[in-house]
């Protein structure tokens, strides 16, 4: 099989993103900044009441692993859809970024997932703060029949997204595909994915890094400090120090923290002059930091490209930049 930098498993979604209001979140009864399930009849009703609406491929794994391909990365991705147009649209968008995605679709009458995303307004910028309501459809029945080991075992970095971890035969199989990626002595990347996620799941999380399961930790503040069950950083950084062999703690407009078992390296965000909306910008530094690990670059490189993808994306409404990513790697020897 074709080598791949990396293989990620994660939902399979067609984000559909709208400019709101506050109030409609509080109207809406959803929590600011956070990630909601919900059923298809309360999708229908939030999408009614919307307003105007882009659509495009998303989802959290999905994403970083065709910010990956777009850096020039030889990526796979590992999800479900439907066979419905929404699946169709999410396939090709896939397969058009360059990204390895053969999972069958779903039979039947449960359809593609889609993730409803609020972006606030802040004043005269379109603003950095998104809130998700996600109907989780075909993707979460996604199980461990779907592993391709041969897959995971050609890939150097396996990359698993959080919010997996909602359905059981997701999280079966997401322990599958860490026992294969590990006992074919590759490395294993998790994403916390949502505060929220975290909340529902500590203790589960915990025992995942607590038995080495996980060799790279991507966090934001929020998730770090959810995980630490304290609002103190500096206090969820101390717990989680050398738990995990790398641990990337994004910080929005302050940068990033990336712990190893023996230092902690403070990078700054990369300069924007305006934002348009903060969805997918956790994804794609992902994205950035995986390729530059995957292309045995030092652990400072790696942060400064998660933080060069990051600031392409927020650029622009929707989770994956319209540029092409390719030349932020030679900007770094720039």
């Amino acid at each position: 099989m074709e080598q791949f930098d990396v293989v990620g498993l994660g939902n399979a979604i067609v984000d559909i993103l709208a400019y709101t209001e506050e109030s409609f979140l509080d109207t809406h009864a959803l929590p600011k900044g956070g990630m909601t399930l919900i059923d298809a009849p309360r999708a229908a009703e939030l999408y009614k009441a919307m307003g105007a609406a882009t659509e495009c491929s998303g989802g959290s794994a999905a994403n970083t692993l065709a910010g990956i391909a777009s850096l020039g990365g030889k990526a796979a991705f590992i999800g479900k859809v439907a066979q419905d147009q929404m699946g169709k649209i999410f396939r090709h968008d896939m397969n058009a970024t360059g990204v390895h995605f053969t999972t069958p679709p779903l039979l039947g009458t449960v359809s593609t997932a889609q993730c409803l995303v609020m972006v606030t307004q802040d004043g005269k910028t379109k603003s950095t703060e998104r809130t998700m309501a996600t109907y989780l459809g075909a993707c979460k029945h996604i199980s461990p029949i779907d592993i391709d080991a041969a897959l995971i075992e050609a890939s150097k970095v396996t990359y698993l997204e959080g919010y997996l971890w909602d359905e059981q035969p997701a999280k079966r199989a997401i322990e599958k595909a860490i026992k294969v990626a590990h006992g074919a002595k590759k490395k294993v990347a998790f994403t916390l994915s949502d505060a929220f996620c975290v909340e529902r799941h500590r203790a589960e999380f915990w025992d995942m890094i607590n038995t080495k399961q996980i060799d790279i930790l991507f966090s934001n503040e929020r998730e770090a400090c959810a995980l630490g069950e304290t609002p103190d950083l500096n206090i969820a950084i101390t717990k989680l120090q050398g738990t995990c062999d790398i641990i990337v703690i994004t910080r929005s407009e302050k940068g990033a923290i990336i712990l190893t078992k023996d230092d902690a390296v403070t990078l700054p965000a990369a300069p924007v002059d305006q934002v348009f909306d903060v969805t997918g910008a956790g994804d794609l530094y992902a994205a950035g930091f995986l390729y530059g690990y995957t292309h045995n670059m030092p652990i400072e490189k790696c942060g400064m490209l998660g933080s060069y993808a990051a600031s392409e994306v927020i650029k622009y409404l929707g989770a994956r930049p319209m540029s092409k990513l390719a030349p932020l790697v030679s900007k770094l020897s720039a």
